[in-house]
């Protein structure tokens, strides 16, 4: 029912724009290469992640109606394909198909309607979202996207203020459900299928508070899924800038904590803290750097989480090191820095390289006997005015007492 009295505002709304000038489309086209090699094909049917790797094809189409008094709607359709070339033992980890389909999928992927004057902005309907805990588009081939109803609010100056409400999202990147179809955020997270049962297709309310100045940035915000669990995201940037140099220091610290019946239960335990730490800095010749280091508490609970927001927020993650596959990053802490050049100043317009390295200092009594993970990664991004963008990143993996492994990931694409 409510997705039948959103369509249909929707499709109204769109119906008294019918007689407006200047529609517009839109389109994203995508190519991509992706393998990740653990020393394990499938037919060893030995333990442990499986290699995967696959050729894909993505393609996403927008209509935008014209703005009329402030109003204006749009619609998304999306898919992805492998046109039957790719080998379905080899993409368990490509995260590009559900496992329990691999096969090709169109998703409709937005349709809102959308308000905004200089002080408001309400949107409602499917959407891609922004948030500190969720990405739209967490660099691969389908974004996540939800069904949600969010109120921005700037009526205030250098002050910000969110309200909203997302009840269903898809994505095959961050979903625990079949990330093809559209779930709710209780089905959608990676709690235990008693707690996902418990809480009854809870969606996610979210509010949020963010101060904005020269040189300061500050935001506080809160999601709460009924019978699962509360998060609060703290964030404190400064940014200061001379001739030569210009740089940024941060400190962030989320907390989770399982409410309602999930609490009451033992099914899922969810209890930990996130405390990081950053400086960034660019010379404006080029060279830039980004520093970080996280804490995590001895809490339970981090698989359970983070994938259910479609987003991952803290310092450490990003770039190529998006998510941790062995064992459990609790009481684990995590120190990282990069360094990227603008190829600019050798002559390759809009082209950066990059290098990352991070050091999990695991805690082995919870990360199946592994004391320490380290990572390796070059990305190579190209992205220019007219459309056209490139990102190659390869990743090797070095962990205590296994194999090294490595992730090549080769996507091009063109939006317009």
């Amino acid at each position: 029912m409510k997705h039948s009295i959103t369509t249909a505002l929707i499709l109204m709304s769109i119906s008294s724009l019918s007689n407006a000038t200047d529609w517009k489309t839109s389109g994203d086209v995508r190519v991509g290469y992706v393998q990740y090699n653990y020393n394990n094909p499938p037919s060893t049917t030995s333990t442990g992640r499986i290699d995967s790797k696959g050729t894909y094809l993505s393609s996403k189409v927008s209509v935008l109606t014209p703005t009329y008094n402030n109003f204006s709607a749009k619609a998304t359709v999306a898919g992805v394909t492998d046109f039957g070339l790719n080998d379905k033992e080899f993409e368990t980890r490509n995260y590009v198909f559900d496992n329990g389909d691999k096969s090709s999928f169109a998703i409709f992927q937005e349709l809102f309607i959308s308000y905004l004057d200089k002080s408001n902005n309400l949107t409602m309907g499917r959407q891609e979202l922004v948030t500190p805990l969720v990405e739209s588009d967490d660099y691969y081939f389908v974004a996540n996207s939800f069904d949600a109803i969010n109120y921005i609010n700037s009526s205030v100056d250098n002050f910000t203020f969110h309200l909203g409400y997302f009840y269903q999202m898809s994505g095959v990147w961050d979903s625990g459900a079949n990330g093809e179809e559209f779930h709710s955020m209780s089905d959608s997270s990676f709690v235990d299928a008693k707690d996902k049962a418990n809480a009854n297709d809870s969606g996610t309310i979210y509010g949020a508070v963010e101060y904005k100045d020269e040189n300061s940035k500050f935001k506080l915000w809160n999601y709460y899924t009924a019978d699962l669990y509360n998060m609060i995201f703290l964030e404190y940037i400064f940014s200061n800038s001379t001739n030569k140099f210009s740089y940024d220091v941060g400190l962030q610290a989320l907390n989770y904590k399982g409410v309602g019946e999930l609490k009451s239960n033992n099914y899922t335990n969810i209890d930990y803290s996130i405390f990081s730490a950053k400086f960034d800095g660019d010379f404006n010749n080029g060279v830039s750097f980004s520093t970080g280091i996280t804490k995590y508490s001895n809490g339970e609970g981090q698989g359970a989480t983070l994938g259910a927001w479609g987003g991952f927020p803290t310092y450490t993650y990003g770039f190529a090191h998006s998510y941790f596959d062995v064992g459990s990053l609790q009481n684990a802490s995590i120190y990282k820095i990069q360094i990227s050049y603008d190829l600019e100043y050798l002559g390759l317009n809009d082209t950066s390289l990059s290098y990352r390295y991070t050091n999990y200092k695991l805690d082995s009594t919870y990360s199946n006997s592994e004391d320490y993970m380290l990572l390796n990664g070059l990305k190579l991004s190209y992205s220019s005015d007219n459309g056209v963008s490139f990102n190659a990143t390869y990743e090797n993996k070095d962990l205590d007492n296994s194999d090294n492994d490595f992730i090549i990931r080769l996507i091009g694409g063109y939006s317009f």
